[in-house]
């Protein structure tokens, strides 16, 4: 995408801002719509934040506008150019792009610097000797009002003075702040004297040493940390785990661009806090995979199979469609040989009612292969089955009889000789319970469950060169994708989602 960006059809499903911008453009009140995404470089963005990517981002593609991209970098101690790369590489990721309109509120510090002194010129602004705490407690309840800082009446002069002398670096952190002076008694908390200015002697990322006082985000910009304690406290691998809602985690699990676009048009701007189901977002991300996704054959708990009437050394190359969803997609070839890998849970000694897969006398199809009959399953000492030894039908080659029987099951496997071992991670919900925290301990509520490692899944052999950033059906186990862990050898998938679609059920309910 290019910095002009020029209108397109509106979109199917329209909220209310673009309805007050197409106003706007209809009435020639605007022409070009300026838009911007101001997030803070501290941390790295998240499902929320790509939704407020995707509004303002797409406002400007759609009536042909640009949209600003402005870094709040107004606290030094926080701040990383790691979060500014991470912000930058998952904005275009999503597929926008800003141009030249990249900026900074540190641009813009003495600009800030000069709208403060105005407000307390103006006696709308003081300088406060309170701490932090004696600022809390005074600030009163959702129910009672708040009490004036004893500094609230100091003279215009002394406040100046005061606040220059801030700058100027002569006061320690924390020793002073700078408050808007508005009222008090405000049902609205925030309107209570809010915070602008902070003392911090810390370097800041761009201005250096410049600078020893920094304004509040809502001074500087006025319209995540809960995030900071998982990857601080070592509770999850790092920012861009799977299980993190960020757009880094996401990408990294296999989730792709166009389904986080989809869930943030599905979900649509409201006027008020809205929360959404999770399944949601799962059903849009598998509504792109299941036509975009190659399949491929994939064993995560292998039982071998031998087949007793295949000859020594003999192999097959059989012919497997690449995507059902998509003709263009072609076919490739996947070998076969004497032993092969199937899901342990595809076979059972004793089998439970309504199972049809593979048991002692049963014939079952195998992909794109043959059908095969189980003759004799060997166990260990422990009694374990380790091996199943079966025979094939050589007039089903490709899955399908002459005489027209149908197997009731159809199984995936791989050849043992051509598999490639690989760690698989499965992935299952952060947390336990939808609203995490409810009960006062966010950390209570984590799932100890969230991840479990596979550390020998069986793997066709065409996936030892998988890329990352692609995203593949096993199929009858779900979509995976190679994580950055991976390397030539030691092989590492991530399961992005099983191919359950609780979101879809749900609506079929409805």
């Amino acid at each position: 995408m290019t910095e002009n960006l020029t209108p397109t059809d509106p979109p199917e499903r329209r909220d209310f801002i673009r309805e007050i911008v197409a106003a706007d453009v209809a009435a020639g009140r605007v022409t070009a719509p300026v838009t911007r995404f101001p997030p803070e470089p501290n941390g790295y963005l998240h499902i929320g934040h790509a939704k407020s990517i995707c509004l303002n981002f797409g406002i400007a593609q759609e009536f042909g506008g640009r949209c600003n991209l402005r870094f709040d970098d107004t606290n030094p101690e926080k701040e990383e150019q790691e979060y500014i790369d991470t912000i930058q590489r998952d904005i275009r990721w999503l597929g926008f792009e800003w141009g030249e309109h990249l900026h900074f509120a540190s641009d813009y510090f003495e600009q800030l610097y000069g709208w403060a002194t105005h407000l307390i010129a103006g006696g709308l602004a003081y300088v406060d000797d309170q701490s932090p705490d004696e600022i809390r407690e005074t600030r009163g309840t959702l129910t009672a009002p708040g009490t004036d800082s004893p500094w609230r009446n100091r003279s215009v002069e002394e406040n100046l003075d005061l606040f220059a002398r801030m700058r100027a670096g002569e006061f320690a952190d924390g020793q002073h702040v700078l408050r808007a002076r508005i009222d008090m008694a405000s049902p609205n908390l925030n309107m209570r004297d809010p915070t602008l200015y902070r003392i911090r002697h810390a370097t800041h990322h761009r201005t250096g040493d410049a600078w020893c006082i920094y304004p509040m985000y809502d001074f500087a910009h006025p319209l995540k940390r809960f995030l900071l304690r998982l990857v601080t406290e070592g509770r999850v691998r790092g920012w861009d785990d799977p299980r993190m809602p960020t757009i880094s985690g996401l990408r990294r699990r296999g989730f792709p661009a166009e389904g986080i676009r989809n869930f943030a048009t599905a979900v649509g701007v409201a006027k008020s806090d809205s929360t959404h189901e999770v399944e949601l977002l799962d059903h849009e991300v598998r509504d792109v995979l299941n036509r975009t996704s190659p399949r491929r054959f994939g064993v995560l708990d292998p039982l071998k199979v031998v087949v007793t009437n295949w000859p020594d050394g003999r192999v097959e190359t059989m012919d497997v469609v690449n995507n059902p969803e998509d003709p263009s997609a072609g076919t490739r070839g996947v070998p076969f040989g004497r032993e092969l890998w199937i899901e342990r849970e595809d076979f059972a000694e004793v089998p439970p009612p309504k199972f049809f897969r593979l048991a002692p006398g049963r014939e079952v199809r195998l992909r794109n292969a043959y059908f095969i009959t189980c003759d004799e399953a060997i166990k260990d000492a422990e009694g374990r089955v380790v091996e199943l030894r079966c025979t094939y039908d050589p007039a089903t080659r490709g899955g399908d009889a002459p005489d027209g029987r149908r197997p009731k099951a159809t199984l995936h496997w791989v050849s043992a000789a051509h598999a490639v071992p690989a760690e698989v991670r499965l992935y299952d919900h952060l947390f336990v319970r939808p609203d995490p925290g409810a009960d006062g301990d966010l950390f209570a509520d984590l799932n100890p469950a969230s991840e479990t490692i596979v550390p020998e899944a069986m793997l066709e052999p065409s996936l030892a060169e998988a890329p990352l950033g692609q995203t593949v059906q096993f199929e009858r186990l779900g979509y995976f994708a190679p994580d950055t862990d991976s390397r030539p050898g030691a092989l590492v998938f991530n399961r992005t989602l099983t191919l359950k679609d609780s979101w879809a059920r749900l609506q079929a309910r409805a």
